[in-house]
């Protein structure tokens, strides 16, 4: 390893800010042989997943407010309008990415489970109150207006 190589991979574990300014850099000024690729690497790895995890727990919230303002007429609020509001608009952001509408495609059921499980528990309802199946397609969710 590099006396470079050596830095950068200190610099990773001691500053991941000025890491990443240091990639940057070296990718501005065409320094490809001095990138830090084990760390980057796993770097991008974990941003990755953690924008899928983003989306899914955006998506499963979303499930949850809407399957409670659905269930619980006696309990809307502005408060439940406006989290549904405001994960409509997140989910939106995040989604404008082909990858993660794929994504959010493909875990909708199991979002949809999980909050499911969620309902039953913070309504107080039987979990057979709500679908079995999500009876709604992603982009029936991201439009979803309260009336």
């Amino acid at each position: 390893m590099t006396q470079v190589e050596t830095a950068l991979a200190d610099l990773y574990v001691t500053d991941e800010t000025a890491w990443l300014e240091a990639m940057a850099d070296l990718i501005k000024s065409g320094a490809f042989a001095d990138l830090d690729y084990s760390n980057l690497q796993e770097y991008l790895s974990d941003m990755a997943r953690r924008d899928r995890r983003e989306v899914e727990s955006r998506l499963a919230q979303l499930l949850l407010h809407v399957m409670k303002w659905q269930h619980q007429s006696d309990h809307r609020s502005r408060s439940r309008q406006s989290s549904i509001i405001e994960q409509r608009h997140e989910l939106n952001r995040h989604l404008g990415r082909g990858v993660l509408r794929n994504h959010a495609e493909t875990v909708l059921e199991e979002m949809h489970r999980e909050a499911v499980e969620r309902a039953a528990v913070e309504s107080g309802l039987a979990a057979e109150t709500f679908p079995a199946e999500c009876p709604y397609t992603l982009d029936e969710l991201l439009s979803f207006e309260c009336e």
